[in-house]
């Protein structure tokens, strides 16, 4: 149930290992794609509604791009020049570590508190705030301006509240291993370079970010292409049930069938009702998982009239900042083609877990603040020439602590229901890249190579 890139993939690795399994896609929608939606206006731009970009260093990502013919589309280099907004001014984040001693985004004091990570260890808590871990390792100036925009830009959420170990899994295995994350990505780079990989790790997210020629729809329009008649678009899920082995879908149009696995891949909050009649501990567990509303404001310009501009892949903003934006992605910096010639794409983010209710602002007072943060921070010369706003009511889920033991209870529960698995970007990662690499796991659950595989929900 879901046709957005988690049941999309799911479906076609599932295929992909069995090409005669009988598979069904239910989606309650009249399209497929779920957040992954791409529009291309009469004005000349491509903007898209929801998911952005991947970073290509995932290499199943890659793999399923091969596998239904599609060739991704780099990013300019340019993206690698990310910035944050902070006291009045634009800073470039360092990208190496000579750079950041000779950044003014810290002070001083600050500065040294980084440097002095390397004497830190390991917290006390199992389970910490990415607030607790980042004033704890790098101090609380670090953790203000640079891990609260980066919360912001990758969950829109509260880093007061978020899971470390949740959010950022492999942080937590660096910390719990070497106590210092200096120590540790020293360690990690001195490791891949004895082994001769080209690709070291570092601060950063690392990969390039990458899209399709036509947007990010070109995916999941392929892969819901390719799926034919598998994909029952406008078909509602009100319920599941399982007597004697078998699965009972309800749908809500009033008829029901039956299937040995179900695949789960909606949002959660799409999710718990179905399970309401089946398991009211899992129902309670996924239907908690907070979404918060965010907006997404697109933004056209020409290129000499909109003033000094900015290179690179655009800038977050620090809470600390009070301001009404979480940041800007100038998407034509990143992806030429989304933009006309001589013009330029702004994407601009509002809302989120900090302040949800400016989501819900009108067009033009949500307009208004955009506008009005833009040209302070940016120096914008121009209105735009161009405007479209998206709005998610419930956009990306928050892993806030407490998320990991939320995992716990409901894999303990679902060993009850052989064949039932519950995916998507509510569980054990919001990106398109932890989507599909989850979508294969589930595959393999459902079609082991063995009977010694396991099942992971």
């Amino acid at each position: 149930m879901g046709a957005g890139i988690s049941g999309l993939a799911t479906a076609q690795a599932i295929l992909a290992r069995d090409p005669a399994a009988e598979v069904m896609i239910f989606e309650s929608g009249n399209r497929a794609g779920g957040k992954v939606e791409t529009e291309s206006v009469p004005e000349g731009y491509l903007c898209e509604w929801g998911v952005n970009a991947f970073l290509d260093k995932s290499p199943r990502t890659l793999e399923l791009c091969a596998e239904v013919g599609l060739s991704p589309l780099r990013g300019d280099e340019s993206a690698k020049k990310r910035y944050v907004y902070s006291e009045g001014e634009l800073h470039k984040l360092p990208e190496k570590p000579p750079q950041f001693l000779k950044s003014r985004l810290l002070s001083w004091p600050g500065r040294l508190r980084v440097v002095g990570e390397v004497f830190t260890g390991p917290g006390g808590k199992d389970d910490e705030t990415l607030a607790e871990f980042g004033t704890r390792h790098l101090g609380r100036e670090a953790f203000e301006k640079l891990i609260d925009p980066m919360a912001s830009g990758v969950f829109a959420g509260d880093a007061t509240r978020m899971s470390l170990k949740s959010c950022f899994p492999r942080i937590h295995e660096v910390e719990s291993q070497y106590g210092s994350l200096i120590r540790g990505l020293i360690k990690l780079q001195k490791e891949a370079r004895r082994s001769g990989k080209k690709d070291t790790p570092g601060p950063g997210p690392g990969g390039m970010l990458t899209s399709f020629a036509g947007g990010m729809s070109e995916l999941t329009d392929t892969l819901a292409g390719q799926l034919g008649q598998r994909l029952r678009l406008a078909t509602a899920v009100a319920g599941v049930s399982f007597e004697q082995g078998r699965y009972g879908l309800h749908l809500a149009a009033g008829s029901t069938e039956e299937f040995d696995s179900v695949v789960l891949a909606a949002p959660a909050h799409a999710q718990a009702p179905m399970l309401q009649g089946l398991s009211d501990a899992i129902a309670g567990q996924i239907g908690a998982i907070p979404y918060p509303a965010l907006a997404v404001v697109c933004l056209g310009f020409d290129r000499e009239r909109m003033g000094p501009g900015l290179d690179g892949f655009g800038f977050l903003i620090p809470s600390r900042e009070k301001r009404d934006i979480l940041g800007t992605v100038v998407d034509s910096n990143v992806f030429p083609n989304r933009a006309p010639a001589g013009k330029v794409l702004l994407r601009t983010m509002v809302g989120g877990a900090r302040q949800p209710q400016l989501a819900d602002l009108p067009d033009e007072e949500l307009l208004d603040r955009v506008l009005a943060n833009l040209k302070d921070i940016m120096g914008l010369a121009a209105d735009p020439e161009f405007v479209s706003i998206y709005r998610h009511q419930k956009a990306i889920p928050q892993y806030l602590v407490g998320h990991a033991e939320r995992l716990r209870v409901i894999d303990a529960e679902l060993q009850k229901f052989p064949g039932l698995v519950l995916t998507g970007n509510a569980f054990r990662g919001v990106s398109l890249n932890d989507c599909v690499l989850n979508a294969m796991k589930t595959a393999r659950s459902l079609l082991p190579d063995s009977a010694t595989e396991g099942s992971p929900a």
